[in-house]
């Protein structure tokens, strides 16, 4: 069985407030980013307790998010059925994301345990220490990782249960175990919202044609 982790625990301080509730095309961004995970038969939403009252997804566990954002998946992780096998985890700050993309993530993860989309970085990446530029990193080795990321249940909680380190994602817990982590096919529309800027060209990507 699949199920999904939809985090959307964060205050979001750099956006004024909680942008997970912020309006996307007459709807809050939380709403489209679960969108394509309807078909899943175990699905929870991890949320700040004061927000719990706005949340409209409808037949969706809903569980109270913890201090790191680690500490929401691993709630939301609690929280899942025990026949499940299979775990996604977005962020539901990333309005946009296709049911093809996550179709990807999902095939991948049920073949090799673990599964990130990337997409290329466009811009030269510079390593600095203080004010100095100290290294340039060679582009064609990189790519900006999204959401949702999938794993084997077991292996998500193994790599949680392994380590307290804080983590900006969770692929990152599971490759700290020195396990495989496949690398598919991100979606360049699938941009994560951070600031109010942000939502300005979600709303255009998803008024551009092609959408």
């Amino acid at each position: 069985m699949q199920g999904v982790i939809l985090v959307a625990a964060g205050a979001g301080e750099r956006f004024g407030g909680p942008k997970v509730f912020a309006a996307l095309e007459g709807r809050p961004l939380l709403e489209w980013a679960a969108l394509p995970f309807y078909d899943f038969p175990d699905r929870v939403v991890v949320i700040r307790e004061e927000d719990r009252a706005l949340v409209t997804l409808k037949d969706w566990k809903i569980v109270r998010g913890g201090a790191r954002r680690r500490d929401s998946v691993r709630a939301g992780l609690d929280a899942l059925d025990p026949q499940t096998e299979i775990v996604l985890v977005h962020d539901a700050a990333r309005p946009l994301v296709s049911q093809a993309l996550v179709e990807r993530v999902a095939r991948a993860a049920r073949a090799g345990g673990a599964a990130v989309p990337v997409v290329p970085v466009r811009d030269t990446i510079k390593r600095v220490e203080g004010d100095a530029i100290v290294q340039t990193l060679q582009r064609s080795e990189l790519r900006a990782a999204q959401t949702p990321q999938g794993f084997r249940v077991e292996l998500l909680r193994k790599a949680h249960a392994a380590s307290d380190r804080d983590a900006s994602d969770d692929a990152l817990l599971v490759e700290d175990l020195g396990a495989p982590v496949a690398a598919v096919a991100g979606d360049p529309r699938n941009i994560k919202v951070t600031t109010p800027a942000d939502l300005a060209v979600a709303r255009a990507l998803m008024e551009a044609p092609g959408r």
